[in-house]
């Protein structure tokens, strides 16, 4: 790849650039709905009306989702932040291998149902039942349940994982009237298809970054060794656990396993073929390591069943994870960070645990290993939920970029801020404001801290969420009430835009807000690249701001 070229008319900050991005904060269009707009924001407010200020595309197309009406979410946002560019993302390209059949032509595909044939075994599925298409699509189980049934798979269990996060938050029971009905229908002719087990997708299961294995652990109880409260249907245990704990969400609800005749109807045993039909990677790794790992420390696995195993995509490509995959990622290169290493720009990017990942290994480009001149940093995550602890680990965090800004080591400075998506996934409207106010207070001791060396302050965001928290009507887009005349809350993630705030206090840059036809959030690399005082390389989306 090329070198970056020193820009024509500007020699870059005198202090570090800072790329903040504020994980779920967008634009709203409601008041009444919008936790940014309540909360007390007197940086970001000052921001806007002083630094060069524009709003941004975060979702659909714009980060290479199949349509404009997918939400964006952190993956595919710092994926496209981090290489500056928009790659077809996992739904597009699953959408695209199920449709020219190229993913049941795949070698994986057909060592998964030939084996379930010749043993005469079972096929399971694992995975997120919904179609919020951020970690999976119901359409995408269907197609393979439908597949499966022509190549003569006598025997399928699923084992569904609730939503509620990318999707209504008590929706549950759609996807099920929906799958259930589907399976009736591929039944006939003798077939024995049915749900196995499940539980919310933050109860078991889909755990990321190791911040809480004993979720794997639960999940690896349920779906695989088939123990657990048992069950007559799917129904009844989402039904039982809403009368046992009123107001439970769907990504809450308890590990559950379906029994016929007292006995669970779908354990994973030796012979049979296992697919996770998640493709986001973050919450697949584990469940995989599980399954894979010839030695587990995590937790007391028992006997390793010998299985054939398959992810819906590789979920990490440096490690080689899984060793079978349906689908291939996107080939993502010429990540900014490569850049900036080749240019000796030097680097440090921070989180806590639950963003750790999005701005180390999805922001260069779904790659684990750090380039020659970055450091990284962790600061882990409270394990509580995040309603009880809305400022979580935002003040840790700001005090170490503080002391990398002030250290005069680094010249490139990037951070995620989790609050307002993780917090905004609880629906807890109070915690969701404090959450957004602590990210606030953050920016403003940035702003602070630059102020003093000369530095560059760029805040964005990957994606709304907090700012979006009451469900819309589809027809009359109204807020949504129940028949108390209570808001009913939105946990998913939003389709407004971002806003995006360049301050530079020394004046050096001239930044001014470029003329550009509906940008979105890969024009960030460009941004950070130029204010760093280079050209943005061939390709790349273009800056969102002009200089000199």
């Amino acid at each position: 790849m090329e070198d970056l070229k020193k820009h024509a008319s500007y020699a870059g900050a005198e202090g570090p650039v800072v790329l903040v991005i504020m994980d779920g904060v967008g634009i709203g269009k409601n008041p009444e709905s919008d936790c940014v707009a309540q909360a007390k924001t007197p940086n970001l407010n000052w921001l806007k009306e002083h630094a060069a200020y524009a709003e941004i595309k975060a979702h659909g197309k714009a980060v290479g989702l199949p349509e404009d009406t997918d939400m964006g979410n952190s993956e595919v946002g710092h994926n496209a932040i981090g290489c500056g560019r928009v790659f077809d993302q996992g739904a597009s390209l699953i959408d695209d291998a199920i449709a020219s059949r190229a993913l049941f032509e795949g070698l994986v595909w057909n060592e998964l149902v030939d084996n379930a044939v010749a043993q005469v075994s079972t096929l399971h599925f694992i995975g997120l039942l919904s179609d919020g298409k951020v970690h999976s699509n119901i359409n995408h189980l269907e197609a393979m349940l439908r597949e499966a049934k022509a190549r003569g798979v006598q025997k399928v269990r699923i084992h569904a994982l609730t939503d509620g996060r990318d999707v209504p938050p008590v929706s549950a029971l759609d996807y099920v009237e929906r799958l259930e009905a589907f399976l009736l229908e591929l039944n006939e002719g003798g077939f024995d298809y049915c749900i196995a087990s499940g539980g919310g997708r933050m109860k078991i299961t889909m755990d990321r970054y190791d911040a809480d294995w004993p979720m794997i652990e639960r999940g690896w109880q349920t779906h695989v060794r088939g123990e657990g409260r048992l069950f007559s249907s799917m129904r009844e245990a989402i039904e039982t656990f809403r009368s046992e704990k009123t107001g439970i969400l769907d990504q809450d609800l308890p590990a559950f396993v379906i029994e016929r005749a007292g006995e669970a109807v779908g354990p994973v045993v030796d012979g049979d073929s296992v697919v996770l039909f998640n493709y986001r990677g973050d919450r697949a790794l584990e469940l995989t390591k599980a399954f894979e790992a010839d030695v587990l420390k995590e937790f007391d696995r028992g006997a390793k069943p010998d299985v054939i195993y398959a992810g819906m995509m590789q979920y990490d490509g440096d490690l080689g994870v899984p060793e079978r995959f349906l689908v291939s990622p996107p080939a993502i290169d010429r990540t900014m960070s490569e850049y900036l290493s080749n240019a000796g720009i030097r680097q440090f990017a921070i989180s806590e645990t639950q963003k750790y990942g999005h701005v180390t290994y999805f922001f260069n480009g779904n790659n684990s290993s750090k380039f020659e001149t970055e450091t990284w940093v962790e600061i882990p995550s409270d394990n509580c939920p995040f309603e009880d602890k809305p400022r979580m680990q935002a003040d840790p965090i700001t005090d170490e970029v503080v002391k990398a800004i002030e250290s005069g080591l680094f010249d490139f400075v990037r951070i995620n801020y989790p609050n307002g998506d993780m917090v905004g996934h609880t629906g807890v409207i109070p915690a969701v404001i404090e959450s957004v106010e602590a990210v606030d207070e953050g920016v403003g001791r940035l702003m602070d801290a630059l102020k003093k060396v000369n530095g560059v302050l760029i805040c964005s965001a990957d994606h709304g969420n907090s700012d979006d928290m009451v469900q819309l009507d589809k027809k009359t887009h109204e807020l949504m009430r129940d028949a108390e005349g209570q808001l009913l809350l939105k946990t998913a993630h939003s389709l407004n835009p971002v806003p995006v705030y360049v301050y530079d206090p020394a004046g050096t840059a001239q930044a001014r807000v470029a003329v550009l036809d509906t940008p979105g959030i890969s024009s960030l690399a460009a941004t950070s690249i130029t204010m760093l005082g280079f050209e943005p390389p061939e390709g790349y989306t273009p800056s969102l701001v002009d200089v000199g």
